[in-house]
């Protein structure tokens, strides 16, 4: 099965072992991802912050170039998601926004967890599934993009989605019940106003350690980065004792499909994932 692929600015940079961990997957499921030709950036979250035309003309670009090859379009990336579906709808709802590039809107746009959550990639994970997730308990967390707004998004369950959640079940890992699965982590506000951005990361955190989860598993490179990355800072800060580990859905598949540690991108982590460490070396 081929589609076009649209990595993102991303995966070439912060969430690099995102990409590195889908590409240690995706065969497996019988898919072959191709790179859209002469991408370029979709604007998040400079450009619908300041100016509404480059907000839709910049993915449009993207819709463009993916609509010629005619395959459905597939992002790691719940920014570049939000953007291309923002632009999908401008371009074609009801109040059609012209801004000289053309968009029919005759291919599918899709966030890749929400790609192999479709009902063909079930039997295919199942059988691939070599090392199940036993006994690991997992925090779902999907941010605030990947469903909201639903007019946008369309996401039937935007509040509750399930997606990551019978992800993990399926691996053999336990979901654990939070009610942050959805909450912002702040985004690019830890450029701009830290303060903000380490109160909302602070509060998930807070949440995760309640649980007593093993990890928070995320579909968002920017979610990932921030609740990573900023616990130092935040324990600096507050005085807390923060050490969760946040790793990406892609890896919890490339571990529970046998792949090595550094396959599933683990040597990456700023904070270990120790027992995902423990599975691969079974």
């Amino acid at each position: 099965m081929k589609v076009s692929f649209f990595p993102g600015c991303s995966l070439e940079g912060t969430a690099r072992e995102y990409g590195e961990s889908i590409e240690a997957i995706v065969g497996l499921l019988g898919v072959e991802l191709e790179e859209l030709p002469d991408w370029s950036c979709c604007g998040a979250s400079s450009a619908h912050s300041t100016n509404e035309f480059l907000s839709v003309a910049l993915p449009a670009r993207n819709l463009n170039l993916a609509e010629k090859k005619g395959q459905d379009l597939i992002t790691p990336c719940a920014a570049c998601f939000s953007r291309l579906k923002a632009a999908e709808k401008a371009l074609t709802g009801d109040s059609k926004m012209e801004v000289g590039i053309p968009f029919q809107g005759e291919i599918n746009i899709l966030h890749i967890l929400e790609f192999l959550s479709r009902e063909d990639f079930s039997d295919k994970i199942e059988k691939q599934t070599k090392k199940p997730l036993e006994d690991l308990k997992v925090l779902s967390y999907y941010g605030c993009l990947l469903t909201r707004p639903p007019r946008v998004t369309g996401a039937k369950n935007w509040e509750d989605p399930q997606d990551l959640d019978k992800l993990i079940s399926k691996l053999g890992g336990k979901n654990v019940f939070w009610p942050y699965k959805t909450e912002c982590c702040g985004g690019s506000l830890v450029l701009t106003n830290l303060d903000i951005a380490r109160r909302l990361i602070g509060r998930l955190l807070e949440m995760a350690k309640e649980t007593e989860a093993d990890c928070i598993v995320t579909a968002c490179p920017l979610c990932q980065a921030n609740v990573e990355i900023y616990q130092d800072n935040i324990n600096e800060t507050y005085g807390t004792k923060f050490n969760m580990p946040v790793v990406y859905y892609s890896t919890l598949l490339s571990v529970a499909f046998g792949r090595s540690a550094a396959d599933a991108a683990l040597n990456g982590q700023v904070i270990p994932a120790k027992q995902l460490e423990e599975i691969t070396n079974k």
